[in-house]
């Protein structure tokens, strides 16, 4: 693929909030056995048949992959969340983030303002639209917030894609292998919004950034944050980068790279959890 950077595009346009989400059994032939023991072993089935669901949702809600993966149910209900999911839960209006800060410190962010959804050719670089491309992009939808002290400004967004499993987990490995996840001309597209301590969070003065491409469900989870004072960046770094031990740069020490990685990594569970939710409910 020809990954050479394309030319800027246009600003990108609230998302608006539609409607939430909103068995065939057979009966077994008795057979001569005691109350007692049919108790037991009903209790049996219904505690083996609790652990496994616990078990799928929970190693799904934390990202590992095995039974999780091949559900094709949440992954479904994953691919719907951007048009089926009030626009507070994608985005919600404030965020904790437990630990997420440098030295495990806490984390808040407050939202600002979310974007109309999109398709990704106005809200994506080209280049990075173009690294995403076999993938395809069903809608794009971002948010920006700030933090508790109002210092640092971030827009988390998520590409909702055309893909199957099979189809995301080859872009996952292909993003790992190439780096394309923390090269500076793939960097993600920040949501200014005026008015706000965003007005000034342009491309210029992107500092550190965060790209997810999940296996699990058809969707790319990206970040990129800034100072609030607008002030340009002219090395910007990802996030595994700035957050590394030693790291000296200003993304480093002002500890903007856990800003992207962490608000990333909080809006991705909320989606995970919701998925979880929509297929529980339909079940």
């Amino acid at each position: 693929m020809d990954l050479s950077p394309g030319p800027g595009a246009g600003r990108p346009l609230v998302f608006e909030p539609p409607a939430a989400f909103d068995d065939h059994t057979t009966r077994l032939r008795p057979v001569g056995r005691s109350r007692p023991r049919i108790v037991a072993a009903a209790c049996c089935v219904v505690l083996g048949v609790g652990l496994i669901t616990g078990a799928v949702t929970g190693s799904w809600l934390t990202g590992e992959s095995g039974a999780a993966a091949g559900d094709a149910s949440v992954f479904a209900a994953a691919a719907e969340a951007w048009h089926s999911e009030p626009v507070d839960t994608l985005f919600p209006r404030t965020v904790e983030g437990e630990g997420a800060g440098p030295g495990d410190a806490d984390r808040r962010w407050t939202r600002i303002a979310v974007a109309p959804d999109s398709g990704c050719a106005t809200g994506l670089d080209p280049l990075l639209h173009k690294a995403l491309e076999t993938a395809g992009c069903q809608r794009l939808v971002r948010a920006t917030y700030t933090d508790a002290t109002h210092s640092y400004v971030t827009t988390v967004g998520m590409v909702f894609t055309e893909a199957d499993a099979e189809a995301m987990s080859a872009l996952r490995t292909r993003f790992e292998k190439e780096g394309l996840a923390t090269r500076p001309d793939l960097l993600p597209r920040t949501y200014p919004v005026k008015g706000t301590i965003a007005a000034d969070f342009g491309p210029r003065q992107r500092a550190s950034w965060s790209v997810s491409v999940l296996s699990d469900a058809p969707v790319v989870v990206f970040a990129v944050s800034g100072f609030a004072d607008g002030r340009p960046v002219p090395a910007p770094e990802p996030a595994a980068k700035a957050m590394a031990e030693g790291a000296t740069s200003a993304a480093a020490q002002s500890g903007l790279g856990h800003e992207a990685r962490g608000l990333a990594d909080r809006i991705e569970r909320g989606l995970r959890k919701k998925a979880a939710e929509a297929t529980e409910d339909a079940s």
